[in-house]
């Protein structure tokens, strides 16, 4: 039986509150594909480890604004506090195929 997605999800950013990489390998599926402005091609499972996780350095908190499950989605709108105190707005939408992240489309919000 499959998890509740939003619990999955919430799970997701606590990996990156706690910076917990354990956490983060066991959420996000060996077939991981990555989605943002930055990388319209799309990053693997790989490519997200090495340039995205260590953004997670500068990331203290999360504030879920809206959380949406929809079959195997979740939209994601959150408000993250980094490090230095500075706080922005984005939305993601995260796809699961049984109890693991398969997909992330990141889309940047603005500063707060």
């Amino acid at each position: 039986m499959n998890q509740d997605r939003i619990a999955l999800a919430k799970a997701v950013y606590r990996a990156y509150e706690t910076r917990d990489r354990e956490l983060i390998e066991k959420l996000i599926a060996p077939e991981f594909t990555f989605h943002s402005p930055a990388d319209e091609a799309g990053l693997d499972r790989a490519g997200y480890f090495e340039r995205c996780w260590p953004n997670g350095e500068s990331l203290a908190k999360f504030e879920f604004v809206r959380l949406i499950e929809d079959g195997d989605e979740v939209v994601v709108t959150y408000e993250a506090t980094r490090t230095d105190g500075s706080r922005f707005r984005n939305t993601e939408v995260l796809t699961f195929a049984g109890d693991r992240q398969v997909r992330a489309e990141v889309y940047f919000g603005w500063n707060l």
